[in-house]
């Protein structure tokens, strides 16, 4: 099956990319708006993109009458904004903050998450996230009518104590559980985990030589 997916119109295209483009990473972003009122909304559009810089990438969608999210309108005034990896224990909460809210209403306090002043930018951040990212604003550019891609510089990093190991900054993945989207309103656990090794091109020549020579 061929499919000429430049040609399908975009909520075919939204369709079929977030249903096999998984699972993907959910990240819960607080920004600032500039009255100072606090935003918090969950996109999965979005990953980890380079280091050094530290460099995340989201992906924002307007709303179907065609206005800008806040989170878009707040980066593109302050440009700053926390990235909250999303666990199982947030998942709910993260589902409330999708809810389009009265521009009066903080969805924070609606999903019954606290916040705590950041240390590196202005939006605060979501004390029961796992992890989080201050975040400044490397780039916001519009790559359609309905689409901007947020670029990130993650400035600090915040860590529930226990995930990672302060030596050798291993993260505990047995306590680490964050959720992945799937297409439509699907989600998954990470809980099953398998190690693949990698073998060198040498090992690989190895374990390809006929039964004989070995």
């Amino acid at each position: 099956m061929k499919i000429e997916i430049a040609d399908l119109p975009p909520a075919q295209q939204y369709k079929l990319l977030s249903a096999t483009i998984v699972p993907r990473p959910i990240a819960l972003v607080t920004t600032l708006s500039a009255a100072g009122r606090v935003n918090a909304a969950p996109f999965s559009f979005f990953n980890v993109m380079g280091e050094d810089p530290p460099v995340v990438v989201l992906g924002l969608q307007q709303h179907p009458d065609e206005s800008l999210k806040d989170t878009t309108a707040n980066i593109q005034k302050r440009g700053q904004f926390v990235v909250h990896m999303v666990d199982e224990d947030m998942a709910e909460a993260m589902n409330v903050c999708g809810i389009r809210f009265p521009l009066d209403v903080e969805e924070v306090r609606e999903a019954g998450l606290t916040v705590a002043p950041s240390d590196r930018v202005a939006p605060p951040r979501i004390v029961e996230a796992p992890v989080s990212f201050e975040c400044e604003r490397i780039g916001l550019l519009q790559i359609s009518p309905g689409r901007h891609i947020a670029i990130g510089k993650a400035v600090m990093m915040h860590v529930r104590d226990g995930l990672v190991e302060p030596e050798q900054l291993y993260v505990d993945q047995e306590a680490y559980r964050p959720i992945g989207r799937l297409g439509g309103l699907l989600y998954t656990r990470t809980r099953e985990h398998f190690v693949l090794p990698r073998p060198s091109y040498q090992e690989w020549l190895a374990g390809k030589a006929p039964e004989e020579s070995r």
